[in-house]
């Protein structure tokens, strides 16, 4: 006779009853199963319900044939920013529970070890990586992924290689989009913190603040440009130079929060009142935006979605590749962006003639 759970196992649905039961295709199963985002919402109902009707329990075996099988993803990271950081491994790590991924997290801090590091990850029989910045811009790592064939997303990067997978948002337009804020309260010297020269965002966001600058009418002045480094410390030092000048701006528009923050910082040490005597003005809408006083008005640059999207793309693709098939999904992935107002902007005050 045959073992009671044999039969049982014999007759359990499998994903293409599911697929059956929901008039969809095993691999639109297979998507909700793991998961994926590129799904309609009412798709998704249908096949939950189909699920739920058919008691369908996926195994490891029926993820497997699926495309769901597990994948080993490499995440290089090297970022100053703790708050931007933390945000990008929430959503990359959320992401790759959701689709069933090893997510295999590589610092990569010490210029010249770039090679090392994708060393490591290849013999490590990783199946793609996620470059955030500020590797997303490095040549040595981007020319050695490419050599060695592996599936790459490039995130938050103002210049994505043709070959790579890459989520982004529009710079340019995003700073463009703050500088005619600013203006628009009045504000006539308004100083322009720079990101590190190395991030080819930080040109992009330069770009904008410049042309936002043309369109309002306003002259570009180089002496209200100071450079930065993405970090905290240098921001103090920006702050510093912009607000050290014989006719300091009356608002100052850094290239990420945490240069923001510390223009903030710089602004209550010399008794200036933010906004009253100065408007301060971030970029990321990281935490850190909603944890000093005023609160930063910035551009949200959606980072934990971003990172999400990115896991989701990588996926996609390194499943698509196995399969032999091409993904017609979108390779460059461009997201909106968002000017969030708080507390730290207004107009125009009364200091100077900014």
């Amino acid at each position: 006779m045959e073992p009671r759970n044999s039969r049982r196992q014999r007759n359990a649905p499998t994903i293409s009853d599911v697929a059956k039961h929901a008039g969809v295709s095993p691999m639109t199963v297979s998507r909700v199963i793991n998961g994926e985002t590129n799904v309609r919402d009412c798709t998704r109902a249908r096949v939950q319900a189909a699920i739920d009707a058919l008691r369908y329990a996926p195994s490891s075996a029926a993820r497997a044939l699926a495309g769901g099988e597990e994948l080993r993803i490499g995440l290089f990271h090297s970022n100053p920013s703790f708050a931007y950081l933390s945000a990008f491994l929430m959503g990359s790590l959320d992401q790759a529970s959701r689709s069933n991924v090893q997510l295999i997290v590589e610092k990569c801090d010490e210029a010249g070890d770039e090679q090392d590091a994708v060393r490591h990850l290849i013999q490590s029989r990783i199946d793609g990586v996620i470059l955030p910045p500020p590797l997303c811009d490095s040549p040595a790592i981007l020319d050695a992924l490419h050599a060695a064939g592996v599936s790459t997303v490039a995130v938050a990067t103002g210049k994505a290689p043709d070959w790579a997978l890459a989520v982004t948002i529009d710079d340019a337009r995003a700073a463009h989009d703050m500088t005619l804020h600013l203006a628009a309260l009045g504000h006539r010297r308004i100083g322009f913190i720079v990101g590190n020269p190395n991030q080819s965002a930080s040109a992009a966001r330069l770009e904008g603040y410049r042309a936002a600058l043309i369109d309002s009418g306003l002259d570009v002045d180089e002496d209200l440009i100071a450079p930065g480094l993405f970090t905290y410390r240098s921001g103090l030092d920006a702050a510093e130079h912009l607000l050290n000048r014989g006719n300091p701006p009356s608002a100052i528009f850094a290239s990420n929060d945490d240069m923001a923050a510390a223009t903030v910082s710089i602004a209550h040490r010399r008794g200036l009142d933010v906004p009253g005597d100065l408007s301060v003005c971030g970029f990321d809408d990281t935490a850190l935006a909603t944890t000093i006083w005023p609160e930063l008005t910035t551009i949200r640059q959606p980072i934990t979605d971003m990172s999400r999207q990115a896991v989701e793309m990588l996926v996609r693709d390194i499943r698509s590749r196995r399969a032999g098939r091409d993904d017609e999904a979108p390779r460059h992935l461009l997201v909106d962006h968002m000017l969030i107002r708080r507390q730290s902007d207004g107009a125009r005050g009364q200091r100077g003639t900014g």
